[in-house]
C-alpha cells in the first residue's frame, strides 16, 4: 500500500552521539525493523525511502543510532581504558564517576600486552605501580560524559578489575 503523504525532510538534527557502524546495524537488524514499524514504515516503504529520499533514510539511521546509544549509556556502570603505561578504571554512578588510575613506573611495561598485564598482577601493590583514585561530578549530562570517554578509547566492562582493586583497597 502506498503512503498517501510523502515523508517530509526536516532540517537535519545534530546527532547526540554517533552513527552505529554497519556491523552494529546488522547485529541490531530486528530492533531497527521494530523502530521503523513504530513509524509505520515496512520493508517496501523503507526501500522506497532509501532510493527516493536518501536524506530521510540517513535521518532515520541517525535517530535510531542515538536511541540505541542512549539506552546503552544509561545502563553503563563500568568502563576501562588501557594504554601502554596506564590503566583507567571507571565506575559511573548517577551523578559522579569514580576513577582508579594505575601507572606502571617501569617505562618498559606495556599494559596492551599479555606480559604487561601479568607484570601488573605481579607488581600491583608495590612501588612499581602508582595508583590514584578520584571522583568527579558529571559536568555535563551523564550519558554525554560517558560517551566522551568511549570516544577517547574507553570500553564498557563488567567492572571485575575495578571491583577487585576496590575490595583489596578497602580490606
Amino acid at each position: 500500500m502506498e503512503n498517501p503523504t510523502p515523508r517530509t525532510q526536516y532540517p537535519k538534527p545534530k546527532m547526540k552521539y554517533s552513527r552505529l557502524t554497519k556491523e552494529q546495524f546488522e547485529e541490531l537488524h530486528p530492533e531497527f525493523v521494530n523502530f521503523l514499524a513504530t513509524q509505520s514504515i515496512d520493508k517496501e516503504e523503507w526501500d522506497k525511502i532509501k532510493s527516493e529520499q536518501p536524506q530521510i533514510a540517513e535521518q532515520e539511521l541517525d535517530v535510531f543510532s542515538d536511541l540505541i546509544w542512549e539506552g546503552v549509556l544509561t545502563r553503563t556502570e563500568y568502563l576501562e581504558h588501557f594504554s601502554r603505561n596506564y590503566i583507567f578504571l571507571f565506575h559511573s554512578r548517577e551523578t559522579v564517576i569514580h576513577s582508579i588510575v594505575l601507572k606502571a613506573m617501569d617505562a618498559g611495561v606495556d599494559f596492551l600486552t599479555k606480559d604487561g598485564l601479568q607484570w601488573l598482577s605481579d607488581n600491583m601493590f608495590t612501588d612499581n605501580v602508582e595508583m590514584k583514585q578520584g571522583e568527579k561530578v558529571f559536568s555535563t549530562e551523564r550519558n554525554a560524559s560517558i560517551f566522551e570517554l568511549i570516544e577517547q578509547g574507553a570500553f564498557l566492562s563488567d567492572g571485575q578489575l575495578y571491583k577487585q582493586i576496590v575490595s583489596i583497597i578497602e580490606s
